[in-house]
């Protein structure tokens, strides 16, 4: 990703947030990287329910229609005009390229005409921001735990910019995984919801592969993933709603267990919880209660997709005198980052 040097920006900014790496199309305003301003987001889940996921040409035609009207309601509802923004900062990968060109040139767009600052900012790492929208100030070294449907990582933050990588999942993201349950339980789409609420009526009766990798903070979720397929093929799902609480249940603990042995294992003061699985109600509440540390939950609304998180880490890397060129691109695969081994 292209990010050029320059002077340190004044710490009181207001920052447009421009999303649209998938399905959502949003933008939000930020004040000083913690303060909701306004955030906006139009939805396409209706649009994609009948294919029973997300269509890449449909989102990003979706996306054209929906920018502008966001914008200006993201606009109407701070009580701002184009004029008060001081930065613009765009969602430039991981994502759909179709639907990533749509937000990064439009953001490019705004910057030019307005002479203001570019800062093109990571998908994933935007996630982790969502902890400081909430009104406080999450305390470093923090181990953020990034789970969506593309991705299950764990991050350890030594400061803003520091980070270092030190798990992943070796095949299905959590979020995935969820996806390929629901569709195997007929349970419909988006899956990681739709699994939760028949698990709300179920009792986690069968036995599932734990997915523990030894001698390592890794994910591994594919395992659980064909168990669940073969207990259904060969017809030993009695109950769909005993099948899901099973699955998340298997999920959430590999996910929890992970977690709190990073945190453990490198002194860390808080956990983050960030992505759009972290809007699941079971894993919110194992995790607070098995942690011995504080454990930071975001709302539901800062966990999906949306741009409030985009503006506020963007504002974050601006402050430290970084922005990007007008030739800023797309990168699709755009991994969490290049980071150096744990010390």
């Amino acid at each position: 990703m292209n990010r050029r040097p320059c002077v340190c920006y004044n710490l009181h900014m207001h920052v447009l947030g421009i999303e649209s790496s998938c399905d959502e199309t949003a933008a939000a305003i930020v004040e000083d990287g913690v303060k909701i301003l306004s955030s906006k987001v139009a939805s396409q889940v209706d649009i994609h329910a009948r294919y029973g996921g997300v269509v890449p040409e449909v989102a990003s035609r979706q996306h054209l229609l929906s920018a502008v009207p966001v914008l200006n309601q993201c606009l109407e509802a701070a009580t701002l005009k184009l004029k008060n923004i001081d930065a613009v900062a765009v969602t430039c990968g991981p994502g759909l390229a179709g639907s990533l060109l749509v937000g990064v040139n439009f953001a490019k767009s705004l910057a030019l005409a307005l002479d203001k600052p570019l800062i093109g900012v990571n998908h994933l790492e935007g996630h982790i921001y969502a902890n400081w929208l909430i009104g406080h100030t999450p305390v470093f070294p923090a181990l953020a735990i990034i789970v969506s449907g593309g991705h299950t990582d764990l991050v350890l933050m030594k400061d803003h910019g520091n980070y270092v990588l030190i798990g992943r999942t070796r095949d299905d993201a959590a979020g995935e995984a969820f996806d390929k349950a629901a569709r195997l339980l007929n349970l419909g789409y988006p899956g990681g919801p739709a699994v939760e609420k028949a698990a709300r009526s179920g009792s986690p009766t069968l036995r599932l592969p734990k997915g523990i990798i030894p001698n390592s903070f890794d994910f591994s979720f594919s395992g659980i993933k064909t168990a669940l397929y073969r207990l259904v093929e060969t017809g030993q799902v009695a109950s769909v709603n005993d099948a899901a609480a099973s699955f998340q249940d298997a999920v959430v603990k590999i996910l929890v267990k992970r977690t709190l042995a990073a945190a453990e294992e490198f002194g860390v003061n808080q956990i983050l919880l960030a992505g759009g699985v972290a809007a699941n109600t079971r894993l919110r509440e194992k995790m607070v209660k098995d942690s011995p540390i504080p454990v930071s939950i975001p709302p539901l609304s800062l966990c999906t997709d949306n741009a409030a998180i985009i503006a506020s880490c963007g504002y974050f890397h601006l402050i430290r005198g970084e922005r990007s060129g007008l030739d800023l691109d797309v990168y699709p695969s755009l991994p969490f980052a290049s980071m150096p081994n744990p010390d």
